[in-house]
């Protein structure tokens, strides 16, 4: 049973890293459609709404997520989570061919470094025992290692919401994504309990009636909230290019080490499994940067590299053409 389960929610995380890194892809196609015949959303225009692509891509991300909540239910989170870089592999690719987003040789590297180690954690990944009710999830969440993992975060995340945002948010990134990595393993845990309650419920189990349930929901709904919020702030004050790398690896390293408390994901395997598992896990994170510094690098030379040659009349020569070289905020005519 427990392979088969295994088995599913590989299936279903996999299958939800491929929806979710075209519903990229397609919602860009989309855009850009919709900026040729009217105005860009990035100034405002809402032309997109009609342009069929768009939509597609917002119902495969929603096949995504959906998929990724189910993944949950069958498989531990050091499974799970780790998988979302495929997510980053499959805009990548999809990019290069359809986007004409040329795909160098480090973003190559760091595609393979993502399969490399999401096969290692496959691989070695634990067998998870399914709990049978809400109130046995219950009972491992206030077992005292997973509350002293509950109050320390909590008051971490209190301490990163008053005392360090008002000094430091706007300078300092960490802050913003440290509320939203921490936020974001309660979430992971929360939505895990809630999808096994409905599980449950639909095999003839009812766990609607268990005020647990209801906590649960309560508890994802706070936290998702509040992630959105700082995520939000976050990418709007710094570089995205530079948050998405780094909360990437903040919210899946805390993810799994709170459902690893709570779920005891490591319970009976040896030293050697649960090396090999953060071994892959430290390689795709190390393909994940990777592939974002590698974009960074190539949207800044295009910023600074591009040249126009503007002549006065087309018939002319090219001493009489003037090169008009772009170079960050600054314009050198020759």
């Amino acid at each position: 049973m427990g392979v088969s389960e295994n088995s599913t929610g590989l299936a279903l995380a996999l299958g939800s890293s491929a929806f979710i890194g075209a519903s990229f892809i397609l919602k860009k196609k989309g855009l850009k459609r919709a900026a040729a015949t009217g105005t860009r959303a990035g100034v405002g225009g809402y032309t997109y709404l009609l342009e069929p692509l768009w939509w597609a891509g917002m119902v495969s991300m929603i096949v995504g997520e959906v998929a990724n909540f189910v993944a949950y239910i069958y498989a531990p989170a050091i499974l799970v989570t780790p998988l979302g870089a495929i997510s980053i592999i499959v805009s990548a690719v999809l990019a290069h061919f359809l986007l004409n987003e040329r795909l160098q040789t480090m973003g190559v590297l760091g595609c393979l470094s993502c399969i490399v180690g999401s096969i290692v954690i496959v691989i070695h990944a634990p067998q998870e025992q399914t709990p049978t009710s809400v109130q046995e999830i219950w009972d491992l969440a206030t077992q005292p290692a997973f509350l002293f993992y509950a109050v320390a975060t909590i008051s971490l995340v209190l301490a990163l919401i008053l005392h360090f945002e008002p000094r430091y948010g706007q300078s300092n990134m960490l802050v913003y994504l440290g509320i939203c990595s921490l936020m974001g393993s309660f979430t992971v845990v929360s939505i895990k309990a809630i999808g096994i309650a409905i599980k449950l419920t639909l095999d003839g189990i009812n766990q609607i009636a268990y005020p647990q349930t209801w906590f649960f929901l309560t508890v994802s709904a706070i936290c998702v909230i509040t992630q959105l919020n700082y995520l939000n702030r976050a990418l709007d004050t710094f570089n995205a290019a530079i948050v998405s790398p780094v909360y990437y690896v903040m919210f899946t390293t805390l993810t799994i080490i709170a459902s690893a408390i709570m779920f005891k994901d490591w319970s009976g395997q040896d030293a050697t499994s649960i090396a090999s598992e953060i071994c892959g896990f430290i390689t795709i994170l190390s393909g994940t940067m990777i592939l974002h510094i590698t974009r960074k690098q190539e949207e800044s030379n295009m910023q600074r590299t591009l040249k126009f040659y503007v002549g006065e009349d087309s018939m002319k020569g090219l001493e009489d053409e003037h090169l008009i070289l772009i170079h960050g905020s600054d314009f050198l005519e020759q």
